[in-house]
């Protein structure tokens, strides 16, 4: 990803965060017209990853509401029924360091198993905050099961998605989706947040050398 000279493109995103799967459609595109203009480079933000509690009845009507608002905004699909069943979890770090894991597999699969995670998430209603769902999916996505779980498990991957977040932070970052685009080392901003494709186009054209 980094064997040229291109910008970089820093796409810091959670795989269990609404508005980023509101926003794949996005990034597929800028991934597809841009491929031969700058890099990008997923980073994983940490939505929520220091959560040990289940998700109360009012905090899980504050998340379906979200959901409703990503789906009326970008068309994206969404499964409301039974979802977040009682005693779920809200934390994001496995599914993080999931996609650290298949990134450290195979780097020109981790667009493609984060965007199952996301799927799997807000479509099929699967819990991608266990281990057993993460490793079917990166089997799904062409990845072998025990050698994903193997690194998944590894203190080297843990410390790997923590340097994530940090960097996440040191960036400034405090909401996803966010694009940063590092051009010859000087930080633009394109967006906090979802934006549509024509405005990060826009944006993006700004910038770039013709």
């Amino acid at each position: 990803m980094e064997s040229n000279n291109n910008p970089t493109l820093w796409y810091f995103a959670d795989p269990m965060c609404s508005w980023c799967w509101g926003f794949s459609p996005v990034i597929s595109k800028i991934k597809e017209n841009y491929a031969d203009k700058i890099n990008i480079a997923l980073v994983m933000g940490g939505l929520q990853t220091e959560e040990l509690n289940a998700l109360s009845d009012s905090s899980r009507e504050e998340v379906l509401h979200h959901w409703h608002q990503v789906k009326e905004m970008t068309g994206q699909s969404f499964l409301f029924d039974g979802v977040l069943a009682k005693g779920f979890i809200y934390n994001t770090e496995p599914a993080c360091r999931a996609v650290i894991s298949a990134g450290l597999m195979d780097s020109s699969k981790i667009f493609t198993y984060f965007t199952a995670i996301q799927r799997a998430f807000y479509t099929k209603n699967q819990d991608v905050t266990q281990i057993d769902c993460l490793q079917k999916l990166a089997v799904d996505c062409g990845m072998d099961a025990d050698e994903f779980k193997r690194i998944f498990e590894e203190e080297k991957t843990k410390q790997s998605i923590e340097k994530s977040f940090q960097f996440t932070k040191k960036a400034g970052v405090q909401g996803f989706p966010t694009l940063i685009l590092n051009l010859q080392n000087d930080l633009h901003i394109i967006t906090r947040g979802y934006m549509d494709y024509d405005a990060v186009s826009t944006a993006l054209d700004k910038l770039l050398p013709i």
